[in-house]
């Protein structure tokens, strides 16, 4: 049995190489860039009118001048006007071109119109105000967004601004989450007494879907031929399998012995950790990976966000998941001599500490638990008191 850093040490050399691919701009969000977005033009593109009002020459008001003939309207979208006279005003609408020949632009709500004539209401005045300066914000040529990043609404919104309507991204590893167990049936499905529905492939896809992975579902029946072959053929279709149930050493825990028979090498297996301390990871020389985590709902997901997340993100040359810190709310017990992750409620304190309530719940099958928590608090093996008011990492998935 390893402990966790050994085991999160052996998950994270061996990712696995992502190629690229192109999409569409809309299908982006979620998606890792895996280009630069450069700047076709400045940005702004031209002096832009930041408020709707007059534009005139500062040097006509600085000598004293208060009212302005209004000579036209420049507005958004239209051909730049030019304004050759001094003593007059053009009136100017927020992101139009500021007109050629005036430099200063007085809002709406500083001046009266009437006659066509617009008298300036206030006393003082900056020379160039409300007006956004031509490559201001960034010049031309100049990296937007670099490569790696993830592309968030922001991102889109960057790359529609210097015409990207397709964009590189990192390609999505294929994904097999697969449940195993004769006592399971299919969540539309009445089980008799002695059987249960299926959940944690279900709550695992959900986690990838952060990342837009859309996984496949798969269900292996206890039988040992069956299982081999099942995972034969998804060894060979996907990159990535991810097994809930059958790794312990019950006599129907058939997948270590099948998963090594088709030549996944086991790179370790049981982490001294509670829960999931039966968990087995391994990779086949085509580079495919296996995690095969217990069933009991509890264990399986916390696996998934401690050891696949993370994996995944460093497949994805993302930058880790720096983990909060937070203060334990009351203190706690826990005497075996395992990592613990202890499934907790954080509240926020009126000084703005976070603070974490731990609510334990009946075991790693007690699926219902954590609907009432927030995340896992990691505990080190070391100790066995923990005490109010101590520090730990905190691993959130809500």
């Amino acid at each position: 049995m390893i402990t966790i850093q050994q085991a999160t040490k052996i998950v994270l050399e061996n990712t696995i190489d992502l190629q690229t691919e192109t999409i569409k701009l809309e299908n982006a969000i979620g998606r890792q860039l895996r280009e630069n977005l450069i700047a076709d033009r400045p940005f702004p593109p031209f002096n832009r009118v930041a408020m709707d009002g007059i534009a005139i020459r500062f040097a006509d008001f600085e000598n004293g001048q208060r009212t302005f003939p209004i000579i036209g309207v420049q507005a958004a979208g239209s051909s730049q006007l030019f304004v050759s006279e001094s003593g007059v005003c053009v009136e100017v609408m927020t992101g139009a071109m500021l007109p050629k020949g005036v430099d200063t632009v007085i809002r709406y709500e500083d001046i009266l119109i009437e006659k066509n004539q617009a008298r300036v209401q206030v006393e003082t005045i900056k020379n160039g105000q409300n007006v956004h300066k031509k490559g201001t914000d960034r010049t031309q040529g100049e990296i937007l967004v670099k490569t790696g990043q993830l592309i968030s609404p922001a991102e889109v919104g960057v790359a529609a601004t210097v015409g990207k309507s397709e964009l590189q991204v990192t390609k999505l590893p294929k994904v097999a989450i697969i449940s195993t167990g004769d006592e399971l049936v299919n969540v539309s499905e009445i089980p008799k007494p002695y059987q249960i529905r299926s959940s944690n492939v279900y709550t695992i896809s959900t986690l990838l879907k952060q990342y837009q992975i859309k996984p496949e579902l798969f269900h292996i029946v206890d039988n040992q031929q069956a299982t081999i072959e099942k995972l034969r053929v998804l060894l060979n279709d996907f990159d990535v399998l991810i097994l809930s149930g059958g790794v312990s050493k019950g006599k129907f825990d058939y997948i270590p012995a099948a998963l090594e028979s088709l030549n996944v090498e086991k790179l370790f297996h049981r982490v001294r950790q509670k829960p999931g301390k039966p968990f087995w990871f391994g990779k086949n020389v085509a580079n495919k990976v296996v995690f095969a985590l217990p069933g009991n709902p509890a264990s399986s997901f916390m696996c998934t966000n401690r050891y696949f997340l993370p994996w995944l993100r460093a497949s994805m040359n993302l930058q880790p998941l720096n983990y909060q810190y937070v203060t334990l709310a009351e203190t706690f017990t826990f005497k075996a001599n395992l990592q613990y992750f202890l499934q907790v409620k954080i509240n926020y304190e009126k000084d703005g500490q976070m603070t974490a309530k731990p609510l334990a719940g009946k075991g790693s099958g007690d699926l219902a638990n954590l609907a009432d928590v927030d995340g896992f608090l990691e505990l080190p093996a070391e100790k066995t008191d923990f005490l109010k008011g101590e520090v730990y990492p905190f691993i959130r998935f809500r």
